[in-house]
């Protein structure tokens, strides 16, 4: 079947051999020259990307996700550096023969993001920081429970909604929604990450502060385009505005009555926004 008729329910498991890993990652979507990449969060697998955002994206555009080192479905050593992290998202892309990407990256995926394109300038076209922080010394910090409830040994329902989406019944009812169409992928799933890998990228936020490339961002050019929910509590939505000051080619959207999981409670409105900044 052609990748533009498949979905993220539906689109196989592709596995790519770079530096002695097994990466497992997705593509899917209309061709096009540049494709998007998408990088993942704390403890997110290709899975926990939400289908109705994926399938979205990738309505005008080619989409790759993928399981980064001794993650899910990917063979290796989870790294507990975040500029591990962005040797092997690089590793990866440069394994499947890209000149040059569109880069996305969502909450952890964001420092990473931040880390590959200041060290590969040349290979990131357009970056989308959502729901993300730059470790600037201004920054507020993660709310105390909402971090205790992330690096519980199982997640919930109840901690996704804790986590991810507001208190109003609107956010609610987007967040169940969310969590639904997550268990629709039946097939060739990934596992949940295991507790090693949850330290180890424990001890790589543990240590952003201090390794975070925030003064760099000034120097990019990249059109950047920064997003989050209206009162984030994993990354705060203060953190995105100094990330826009930060940066000299930015844009901001904050989306309304959302938290860190804007880019699914939103996600056909984030989607759009994301074509036209891409366009």
């Amino acid at each position: 079947m052609n990748a533009i008729n498949l979905t993220a329910q539906t689109v196989p498991t592709s596995y790519i051999e770079a530096g002695g890993t097994r990466y497992a990652y997705r593509k899917l979507g209309k061709p096009s020259d540049i494709p998007l990449v998408l990088l993942n969060r704390f403890r997110g697998t290709m899975d926990d990307w939400d289908p109705a955002f994926v399938n979205a994206l990738a309505m005008n555009r080619t989409v790759i996700y993928f399981d980064n080192l001794g993650i899910g479905l990917s063979s290796g050593e989870t790294q507990d550096q975040i500029a591990g992290m962005a040797e092997g998202a690089v590793g990866l892309i440069k394994a499947l023969g890209l000149e040059q990407i569109d880069l996305l990256g969502f909450s952890m995926g964001g420092f990473v993001a931040q880390q590959l394109t200041v060290a590969n300038p040349k290979l990131v076209r357009k970056l989308i920081l959502a729901g993300t922080s730059g470790a600037s010394k201004e920054d507020e910090q993660t709310v105390k429970e909402a971090f205790q409830v992330a690096i519980k040994p199982v997640n919930t329902e109840e901690d996704f909604l804790y986590i991810f989406f507001e208190d109003s019944e609107i956010s609610q009812a987007a967040g169940r929604d969310y969590w639904s169409r997550l268990q629709e992928r039946q097939d060739d799933r990934s596992p949940l990450v295991k507790a090693e890998s949850i330290q180890a990228q424990g001890n790589a936020l543990g240590s952003w502060k201090q390794q975070s490339v925030f003064d760099k961002l000034k120097n990019i050019p990249q059109p950047v385009l920064v997003a989050n929910g209206s009162r984030d509590l994993m990354a705060p939505t203060f953190n995105s505005y100094l990330l826009y000051k930060q940066i000299p080619d930015a844009q901001l959207i904050l989306y309304p009555d959302s938290g860190h999981g804007f880019l699914f409670q939103h996600a056909s409105t984030f989607a759009e926004h994301i074509h036209l900044f891409l366009r």
